[in-house]
């Protein structure tokens, strides 16, 4: 008997990502990463760059390892379908250290400032 359940999709895209980033902060190869899970090397390039499923053991392996948060994957603003876009920006801004966050932080302000201040035609 099956229960009635919304099913949800889960977008590995943006957890790829973001273990491509810890990954590399750590200064380990794919390789590495793969012989540490032990799996093959094209099996961690697959999950970062194709959002590739892996399976639940290895994903709270990979989480695990290099302290990934997957609230932001998982959890949506009240079940809203945000734009590809705002949630591949939302992964990136999620990995930027405080001096690059600063840097984001100008930039949105100035393009905020720089569409209050335009002339329209």
């Amino acid at each position: 008997m099956r229960m009635n359940q919304t099913e949800r999709k889960f977008d590995f895209h943006g957890l790829g990502l973001a273990l491509k980033k810890a990954r590399e902060e750590k200064g380990w190869t794919q390789a590495y990463v793969a012989e540490l899970v032990d799996r093959d090397s094209r099996t961690i390039m697959n999950i970062e760059n194709k959002g590739q499923y892996p399976s639940f053991n290895l994903f709270v392996k990979l989480i695990t390892m290099f302290d990934i948060s997957v609230d932001q994957f998982i959890h949506t603003d009240g079940g809203e379908q945000e734009s590809l876009c705002r949630k591949h920006i939302d992964v990136l801004l999620n990995s930027m250290n405080e001096k690059e966050l600063v840097v984001m932080e100008a930039t949105a302000e100035g393009l905020k400032k720089a569409r209050e201040t335009e002339v329209p035609e």
